[in-house]
């Protein structure tokens, strides 16, 4: 029986299959060789039939980015994720989340604005950051309907 590293150089255009090892690749431990997984996986073009593998590698990508604070790589994968799905809800998210280590309130506020209503208005993590935004741009009323 193969190993999933052999069945991936078997067959390296396997978006499904990459995830799963650059996801496994991280839960190992093994950060570096995941990155280098990552990096093969957002050079992939854009495909429908695997859309959903894409995003969250695209998703996983900008992660890693936004850990090490390279918001700039982070903000470009997360542009190119939306750009293909205008409701992905996370990538809204993460450019929230930039936003606010960047301190530039406004922008997050807008960020998690959109999150927040992809959401539903349902996700309370998502409500916390947009309502702490409003605060620190000063629209009180906004912050205290959103609380």
């Amino acid at each position: 029986m193969k190993s999933l590293t052999e069945l991936s150089k078997d067959n390296s255009e396997y978006i499904p299959g990459l995830l799963f090892l650059t996801i496994s690749k991280f839960m190992n431990g093994k950060n570096t060789e995941a990155k280098n997984h990552l990096k093969i996986l957002s050079k992939k073009q854009y495909s429908s039939e695997f859309h959903d593998e894409i995003e969250m590698a695209w998703l996983l990508h900008a992660d890693t980015f936004v850990g090490i604070s390279k918001f700039d790589n982070a903000e470009e994968i997360l542009r190119k994720c939306l750009k293909f799905n205008k409701s992905c809800g996370k990538a809204e998210e993460y450019m929230g989340l930039i936003g606010e280590k960047e301190n530039s309130y406004v922008d997050a506020a807008m960020h998690y604005e959109k999150a927040f209503l992809l959401t539903n208005h349902k996700s309370l993590s998502i409500g916390y950051r947009l309502a702490f935004n409003y605060f620190k741009v000063k629209k009180f009323i906004e912050c205290v309907e959103i609380c």
